[in-house]
């Protein structure tokens, strides 16, 4: 009698702790929209916080329709589960639990991807491709996995999801972003059409990204511990599932301070969630030691893969799904292969035939692994066909990509009639976009001309060219003291007030025409001129306020009424809110640094 009761109360706990799991699993969903908003630029993060939440409302939708009887269906020869709405039509006797705790898992794999496709996807498209997502993509493969199907009856082992929801999420991720293209002046290429460097896009508040982060590590302890068994098997989970993160972050920290000179904060974020991706697979089937080396090989997987997305394959990846959750994810459905051992509590792999299987570095040989990989291999393939047909679709259909000009004002304003989501503060986004170019109209100084020549490698390392050189710069270099007594200065200011989305138009052709240096200002212009009415909760909110950008350059060589011409040139379209020039004549110029002043103050590139 004492042993039936003691194991009521066991079977009843571990019921509440598999429900109090899957609200962990769905507040990763708060996790995902901080990091994935922290990671991204202020003028989207409505947008993104919009996406965040509907992916999880729209897939529930899909998962009560067809979903869930996709997943956990009667078997239909080992590939889907039989579609049917028993949810409606035997409510009394429906797996209530297992519903909610499959749709929270579904909920997490459709919202990793729209990190990777973040600032420049249109909004209904977004809502399609994740309705898919819910509704075919990962119902069907997590069904051979997790439903009965021919994985599972093959010994294939994915305890919480690294294959099942983030490899298939991160796939999705990177196809989307491949087809999807770069944001607007990530990869700035030469008049050859060639790709010259990479340029960076600061996330506009790591404090949210940072705790977006923890949020999904507390989260992630539900995600890997809700369907454990016993009060061991749950510790030991909570062990694996604490180190291989840790290691990873730690591992990333060293990397990145000993590559790039300073530890890298974003990075050791990406890695922290790495390890935890790493760890999700093969959580309650390694032992401490596994759980460190996956964290990391995670750490630096991570990193890698962040640059070979930037600098080899060339696809933007704001947030840095693909690594962390593709790769990563693939990484921990192999491990599972190489450090899998029965020594860990409730251990639980085995094949077909009832043989239990363990790890290749565990005496265990390829068996298990060669599992994991044709496990690998065929859920990879099948999400990849599915989610390319489903983005090639959109593409040809509703279109795929916001225009030029909606991702230049920010996607809040164009895709969610939001002026900003930070109503009362002034958030300016930067990148490093804006670096102007040396070309033929530049006037350098004799100083300014050898720096260059060093920074681009022009030098001729000849040693009579080397001391001329010097004595150049050391003669350059001597403070100029002398003050000009002359009433013209023969300089001007010029002040532009120009559209956002023409800023990049006008850098280009103000750096062609030989200016190398501008103060930008993101400004709000008020005015007679109205912009289209938005709506805020269902109020009315009269638009005067309209985005701009104020350009101030001075002038001296080059002749201000070609400056004049070649601004209203590049701004003009015919249409109210081209924007304005304002000139003045400037009585002084004084270079802080040398003292030098008027016309020879601005012989530079500072």
């Amino acid at each position: 009698m004492s042993d039936t009761i003691l194991q009521m109360v066991k079977e009843n706990i571990f019921g509440v702790w598999f429900l109090a799991g899957a609200v962990l699993v769905f507040w990763m969903q708060a996790g995902f929209a901080m990091v994935e908003t922290g990671f991204t630029r202020a003028k989207n993060a409505g947008n993104i916080l919009m996406k965040n939440l509907m992916d999880f409302c729209i897939g529930t939708i899909l998962f009560i329709f067809i979903g869930y009887s996709l997943l956990s269906g009667t078997d239909i020869a080992g590939f889907i589960g039989k579609p049917e709405l028993s949810i409606f039509s035997a409510y009394s006797h429906f797996n209530w639990s297992d519903f909610v705790f499959n749709l929270v898992f579904c909920a997490t794999t459709a919202t990793i991807v729209s990190g990777a496709m973040a600032e420049r996807t249109r909004f209904l498209s977004y809502c399609i491709y994740s309705a898919v997502i819910s509704a075919l993509i990962y119902p069907i493969e997590a069904h051979w996995i997790w439903g009965g199907g021919w994985l599972a009856a093959k010994g294939f082992h994915d305890f919480a999801g690294s294959c099942a929801i983030h490899m298939t999420g991160g796939i999705c991720a990177f196809i989307g972003a491949a087809m999807l293209g770069p944001r607007i002046g990530k990869y700035p290429k030469n008049k050859w059409g060639k790709i010259v460097r990479v340029n960076a896009f600061p996330g506009h508040n790591l404090p949210i990204g940072c705790l977006g982060v923890f949020i999904l590590w507390m989260g992630w302890y539900g995600f890997n511990g809700a369907a454990a068994g016993s009060v061991e098997q749950l510790g030991s989970i909570f062990l694996t599932t604490t180190v291989a993160p840790a290691v990873a972050t730690v591992v990333c920290m060293i990397f990145t301070w000993v590559r790039y000179g300073k530890p890298d904060v974003t990075m050791c974020l990406n890695a922290a969630l790495a390890g935890l991706v790493g760890i999700t697979a093969p959580c309650d089937s390694v032992d401490c030691l596994g759980a460190l080396v996956i964290g990391v090989v995670s750490g630096l997987l991570v990193v890698w893969g962040v640059w070979f997305l930037d600098h080899k394959l060339r696809v933007d990846d704001p947030v840095g799904a693909v690594a962390v959750h593709m790769l990563n994810g693939i990484w921990g459905t192999l491990a599972v292969g190489l450090f899998a051992t029965d020594s860990v509590p409730g251990y639980s792999i085995a094949d077909s035939a009832g043989n239990v299987m363990t790890g290749l570095f565990y005496g265990g040989g390829l068996k298990l692994f060669g599992i994991q990989f044709l496990g690998f291999i065929s859920v990879a393939a099948y999400t990849a066909a599915a989610i390319f047909v489903t983005f090639l679709l959109i593409k040809k259909t509703v279109g795929l990509r916001v225009p030029a000009k909606e991702e230049m004002v920010g996607l809040d304003q164009a895709e969610q009639g939001l002026a900003t989501a930070y109503a009362g503060f002034s958030v300016m986004d930067i990148d490093n976009t804006m670096e102007m170019a040396i070309n033929e109209h530049t006037v350098l100084s004799v100083e300014d001309k050898a720096d260059h020549r060093n920074i681009m490698g022009k030098s001729t390392g000849d040693s009579k060219d080397k001391v001329q050189e010097e004595q150049e710069i050391k003669a350059a270099a001597i403070p100029a003291v002398k003050v000009s007594t002359a009433k013209g200065t023969g300089i001007h200011e010029v002040i532009i007030i120009a559209r956002l989305v023409k800023f990049e138009e006008l850098k280009k052709a103000l750096n062609d025409l030989g200016v190398t240096g501008m103060t930008v200002t993101q400004v709000m212009g008020c005015g007679i001129q109205k912009g289209a009415n938005a709506y805020y909760r269902g109020v009315e909110m009269d638009a005067s306020l309209l985005p701009k950008v104020k350009v101030d350059v001075v002038v001296g060589a080059i002749p201000v009424d070609k400056v004049i011409q070649v601004v209203r040139d590049t701004l003009y379209t015919g249409n109210i809110g081209d924007g304005k020039i304002f000139v003045y004549e400037v009585e002084k110029v004084v270079k802080v640094r040398t003292g030098e002043e008027n016309m020879a103050a601005l012989q530079d590139v500072e």
